[in-house]
């Protein structure tokens, strides 16, 4: 055990020596400064906002395909489930030249799209949207399919024999008790969505999200003058993300 001990807080070390090392070396005067930079300030709406409508999206979709994934047997199964997991091992680059392609001003959605409805979905904030959501929906749905299998589908047919519908019983039963799952998953595709770079930079890198300004600002100024702004970007979504969190978490029954 001791190995695996070692083993353990060196990973943990690994994770936490860069995050601590931003925190501590980077003047809190200068994080506030960046904060009140009109650029910053518009960057961190435009991702905050499209994370949210992303994660919103997500759920309206991912929800019902989960919960068919977790109790209905079909054909094509396994390949539906492994579609579902493919936005998380392309590499960012692809994903955005993959929208790109369906999506942009010639692509096939797109095109007609811009002609005939005057809806442009690339080059704008229904890019950033779309790129995050590609990147973000394999949590919703894997969660939510993970916390639908551990309800048990005899609660579900006594709510339907005493007179509920198959969606009365969904919402009514199924829902409460995996409510904490269906958070926890949206909660990684909002910090995945957050995190996204490569995908929204080719389909829409303006208006700017704060990981593009970011990228901008390291190429024309380097790491000193960009130090605050990471910094800032971090405590952002480390406050966030532990709020959620420590709601998602059950708490444990006293003694």
């Amino acid at each position: 055990m001791a190995v695996f001990s070692i083993a353990g807080c060196l990973l943990i070390l690994f994770i936490i020596l860069p995050i601590l090392n931003l925190l501590f070396t980077t003047e809190p005067s200068r994080v506030i400064k960046t904060a009140m930079d009109p650029a910053v300030r518009s960057a961190i709406l435009i991702t905050l906002s499209a994370a949210f409508i992303a994660t919103l999206v997500s759920l309206l979709f991912g929800v019902p395909l989960g919960y068919l994934l977790a109790r209905e047997r079909f054909a094509g199964k396994a390949m539906v489930e492994g579609i579902v997991d493919m936005p998380v091992v392309i590499p960012h680059t692809i994903a955005g030249i993959a929208l790109l392609f369906i999506f942009g001003r010639a692509g096939i959605l797109g095109a007609p799209l811009k002609t005939h409805l005057d809806i442009q979905l690339s080059d704008n904030y229904w890019g950033i949207v779309l790129a995050m959501l590609f990147v973000g929906l394999p949590f919703v749905v894997n969660h939510c399919r993970d916390g639908f299998m551990k309800v048990d589908p005899r609660m579900e047919y006594v709510a339907r024999s005493l007179g509920a519908s198959r969606l009365g019983a969904f919402f009514r039963v199924t829902i409460p008790l995996t409510w904490r799952a269906l958070l926890s998953g949206a909660i990684l595709t909002w910090a995945r969505a957050i995190s996204e770079f490569g995908s929204v930079a080719i389909i829409a890198y303006y208006p700017k999200t704060i990981n593009t300004l970011l990228f901008e600002w390291y190429n024309f100024f380097g790491y000193t003058y960009t130090k605050p702004l990471a910094t800032l970007l971090l405590l952002i979504a480390l406050a966030i993300f532990v709020g959620l969190r420590a709601i998602a978490t059950p708490k444990r029954a006293e003694h």
